[in-house]
């Protein structure tokens, strides 16, 4: 077990490509000054945001190792290691923690699934011993991966194997497991929410960290809504989060949610390109239409900035 918890917002970056769909690592560290100038706390580098399982997993450690080199010290990066290969997965956990990363994610087999919790568990475990002084947390996201079971009952089985066990990235809507798991052993764990448009029901439940896409591009909203919350000013926090409820589901609307969310990152000013195939990238008259709803909607009086050049 770790003794610190993350507090705050971890930013899923995309990962940028040149036109010829090559990875641009240059534009990295502008991109990190951009997401600490926004407030963020930590990264969440190679996940689904990042097209992680798009990438050849050399293009993944070089991008981990770009992150490494140029976030502001003060920014945790967490690195995704999962891989359809478990020994792809354990090659990429022991380079994560060689370049001085500061945990691990996972979200555990990506083909053949596990049958029952305590194999899940042997397999993360397998994962977490390749990198054993590294906070090692599960990633949940059965949307994406597959892999459905109670997270409470994970953390007691993955408790005695993983000596930096760290938590749960909770990207999920099961309010009950959430909150079981945060009630685990007092409190013990630290379980980072991963669903932004819902936010606000994390912190009444306990959450106090969360990891999400949209936190690239308006963490400032997410800020606040977290202070409204704190303050007991539920009325704001709700406004703000149906905002950002609705600039969600503008992306999602418009094409890949990946796709919209890179185009509005381009129209901030932080120019990461499109998408890798199978995604797509989105027409340029859909992208005319989503500025404007973006427009309509005020998102760019309270979008993530860019900082003072």
């Amino acid at each position: 077990m770790i003794n610190s918890k993350i507090e705050g917002l971890v930013a899923a970056p995309v990962t940028a490509y040149y036109p010829d769909g090559t990875v641009n690592l240059d534009i990295i560290p502008s991109y990190a000054a951009f997401l600490r100038a926004n407030g963020v706390a930590g990264v969440f580098i190679n996940g689904t945001t990042g097209e992680g399982l798009s990438l050849a997993s050399e293009e993944r450690k070089a991008i981990a190792e770009t992150w490494m080199k140029t976030a502001p010290g003060n920014l945790k990066v967490i690195v995704h290691v999962s891989h359809t290969c478990a020994v792809s997965a354990w090659e990429m956990a022991r380079h994560a923690a060689q370049i001085g990363a500061w945990g691990i994610g996972e979200m555990g087999p990506l083909f053949y699934k596990p049958n029952t919790i305590e194999e899940l568990a042997d397999y993360a475990a397998q994962t977490a011993a390749q990198a054993p002084d590294l906070a090692y947390y599960y990633y949940h996201i059965p949307s994406m991966s597959g892999v459905c079971f109670p997270m409470v009952e994970l953390l007691r089985a993955a408790e005695p194997k993983i000596s930096k066990l760290a938590g749960i990235k909770y990207t999920h809507e099961d309010l009950v497991d959430l909150e079981l798991c945060l009630e685990f052993k007092g409190g013990r764990y630290d379980i980072l929410y991963g669903r932004d448009e819902t936010l606000l029901c994390s912190l009444a439940l306990g959450c106090r960290g969360a990891v999400g896409s949209t936190y690239n591009i308006m963490a400032p909203l997410y800020a606040r809504l977290i202070d409204a919350f704190d303050s007991g000013n539920l009325a704001e926090a709700r406004r703000l989060q149906r905002m950002s409820m609705k600039v969600i589901r503008l992306l999602a609307e418009t094409s890949s949610f990946n796709s919209a969310l890179k185009e509005v990152m381009n129209m901030i000013g932080l120019n990461v390109g499109g998408v890798r195939s199978p995604l797509r990238n989105i027409e340029a008259a859909k992208i005319t239409r989503l500025k404007a709803a973006l427009k309509e909607l005020g998102f760019f009086d309270f979008c993530s900035k860019l900082p003072p050049a």
